[in-house]
């Protein structure tokens, strides 16, 4: 996880919106991390797990998109150049169309999922964590793809998430709470691993 060093600084996405396109960052809370490419298993699990949520959702009111895909989260109702918390989750489940514009998202998606690299790690397990939660993403999965983990956070109706996630191997079909008849699967891990 690399940090930007200017503590003095706090950026906006009217920063993050000019610098150069073929440069990948997040901006959480005005502080700028830059994204390193993902691993083969990174690319083979997030695109694996969209398609089945992209298959899921056809017909129905939700979209899926996948990182490279801005969601601004604004502190409150500022506007877009003054947004300090812009991220690129891996997979973003949005169910309100408002939300939608050409840039991408502005407010929480109901359900992300970051699949975790060495590098991201900490900052998907804690510094995003809070940021979701806060927030309001509804559910909120970190996979582990090396170590076939994964976690899961639900926002209770005091807006919050539990302290201690739901943990699962990545073994059995895993039900999605926001969908309660979708089951991601995860034999293609065991089919293609190596």
């Amino acid at each position: 996880m690399s940090a930007l060093i200017k503590p003095e600084l706090v950026f906006t996405y009217g920063d993050y919106a000019s610098w150069p396109s073929e440069e990948q960052w997040e901006l959480l809370e005005g502080v700028p991390y830059a994204m390193t490419a993902p691993s083969r298993q990174h690319q083979l699990v997030s695109f694996e797990v969209g398609f089945q949520i992209r298959s899921y959702l056809s017909g129905k009111s939700c979209s899926i998109y996948a990182a490279p895909f801005d969601v601004r989260l604004p502190a409150n109702n500022e506007a877009d150049e003054l947004i300090e918390t812009t991220v690129q989750p891996d997979l973003a489940v949005i169910c309100d169309a408002h939300k939608l514009d050409d840039k991408g998202c502005r407010g929480a998606p109901d359900w992300i999922i970051e699949v975790l690299s060495p590098s991201t790690a900490l900052k998907d397990m804690d510094i995003k964590r809070r940021l979701y939660e806060r927030h309001g993403v509804k559910e909120y999965w970190i996979i582990h793809p090396t170590d076939t983990w994964l976690m899961v956070y639900t926002l209770g109706a005091s807006g919050t998430y539990a302290n201690h996630p739901r943990m699962y191997p990545l073994t059995d079909p895993v039900a999605v709470g926001l969908f309660p008849d979708l089951a991601i699967e995860w034999g293609f891990l065991q089919d293609r691993a190596g």
